[in-house]
Formats: structure tokens, sequence, C-alpha cells
């Protein structure tokens, strides 16, 4: 018996990296997957996209946990084509308890050298996109009728400000608010909405040279192991650069399932102390 067991749960960002991990962990313990990504590059970013073949090996990864998957390529800045995919991965599975609107991307600059597009396409993505998100699950959920679990990925960018990723943190916090508010709205439709904080994850996302350069400024050509250092030195509490995605992942399935079913309107941080480091 698994703890999510007739349960299905969407996933956005699922192609690789932190929605991947949270696909596989629902998938384990018996749900099954509305698995939904991009699978391309962002103009904005310095790393390379997700792919259609890499959704496909998030599927066969929920597949061999013995749960069904249904893929969609969307884009979360895409009402339309969201509430096309919502819809499709319900009429396969059949219903719809848990949404992790995982999907994100980091880019970095000083606030005045920040570019307009740069800007709008974070917001676009990691805020509007979120609420999008919502705005194609929502009414299902409602609908439905039996509850549900909302858990949406912001960082600890959205608790607290960094230098270099204004645009980051402005959508994180934003995501902080739309979960407070969530929380409020939905909970007469034992809709429950929450927000995790994760520090460091090591994905595609920040394990590429612009952010060895950004952490290390003072080498000419960092490397992986000179951000490690870094990361290590002055990043976290506990002694660890960076968390793996399934330390997020075992959090996502702690607010997606029975165990936390009286838990809505939280800002979990997953942070190893990064925010009460001094």
């Amino acid at each position: 018996m698994g703890q999510l067991d007739n349960k299905v749960a969407l996933v956005t960002g699922a192609a690789r990296g932190q929605g991947r991990s949270h696909a596989i962990r629902l998938a384990e313990e018996g749900a099954d997957i509305i698995a939904i990504d991009l699978c391309a590059k962002v103009d904005t970013t310095e790393y390379r996209g997700s792919t259609v073949e890499e959704l496909d090996e998030t599927a066969r990864y929920v597949e061999k946990a013995g749960q069904r998957a249904v893929t969609a390529v969307a884009d979360v800045r895409d009402l339309g084509a969201m509430e096309k995919a919502v819809a499709a991965g319900i009429a396969e599975l059949g219903r719809l308890d848990i949404v992790v609107a995982n999907a994100g991307i980091f880019s970095s600059a000083p606030l005045h050298e920040l570019t307009e597009h740069q800007w709008d396409e974070m917001i676009d993505i990691n805020l509007s996109g979120v609420w999008k998100t919502m705005r194609a699950t929502v009414p299902h959920l409602i609908d439905q009728g039996e509850g549900g679990s909302i858990i949406l990925i912001s960082s600890t960018g959205g608790l607290q400000g960094f230098p270099n990723f204004a645009h980051y943190v402005a959508a994180k916090h934003g995501v902080t608010g739309l979960a407070r508010t969530a929380s409020n709205e939905l909970g007469a439709h034992r809709i429950r909405c929450n927000s995790i904080h994760p520090t460091s994850v090591l994905t595609d996302m920040i394990d590429h040279e612009a952010m060895y350069r950004l952490f290390r400024p003072d080498l000419e050509s960092p490397t992986h192991d000179d951000f490690r250092e870094a990361c290590q030195s002055g990043m976290n509490v506990l002694p660890t650069p960076w968390l793996e995605p399934s330390d997020i992942s075992n959090a996502v399935l702690w607010l997606a399932s029975d165990a936390s079913r009286y838990v809505t309107g939280i800002a979990l941080p997953v942070d190893a102390g990064a925010m009460s480091k001094v």
C-alpha cells in the first residue's frame, strides 16, 4: 500500500531535474502522473533546454514504478495549452488530486542591468505560469468535490532577497503569496495549498558555466568543483553545498499525502538551514 494509492498527480517541468524526481517519488507511493514540460530552451537562460525524449523517459520511470503516465508538451505561459493538457490527462486517468507547480527558470544579472525580456520571461514562467497551472487545474479539483493538494515550488528566494536575482526573487515571492491566498480561498473545498522553499538543488538549472562564474567571479574559468567549494562555504548551515532533487521530492510527498491533511498555507523551507544562517 502506498501513501497515494488511487490518486493522480500533475507535475509541471517534469522532463528532468526536480520535476522528474517529484513525478517518480509520487508514483512510487501509488500515484498516476500527468507529466507536463515545455521541452525546449527558454531564450533568457544559459543552460540547455529539456527535450521530448527526457519527458518520455520520465514517463518510463513512472511506469517502472508500476503507475500510469500521461505526458504533454505544453508551455505554462499558455493557458489554453495547459487547459488542454490537463483535460487530456484527466480524461485518460480519470481524476486529479495533486498539483505540483514545479516548472521554472533561472537567470541572473544586477537589477539595473536586467533586460526587459529577462524580467518579462522570468515573471511569465515563474509566477504567471504557476497561476496558469492553478487556473487550469483548480476548477477540476473543485468540481470533483473530494479536496486535493496543491504544492507550489518556490525558493529560499521566495522568503528573502539575494543580489543579482531581482526578477527571480520577485517571482518567487509572488509564488509564496499565491500559495497563502489560495489556501484561504480553497480551504472550504478541502483543497490545501502550500509552498516549498529549497536552497540550491543540484540540477541543470544551476550546474553550468554561467552559474560557476556568478559564484566565482575571481576565477577566469571556474569549474564545477570551484562552484561546489563556494556553495559549501557560503550557502547553508548544514555541511552540504546543495540538496538533491529527492530531498525536495520527499517534502512534496508529505504535502501531497494525508500525513499533512491539516496543513495548508505554509511556506516550508527545505534549505539545510540556509534561512537561519548568520
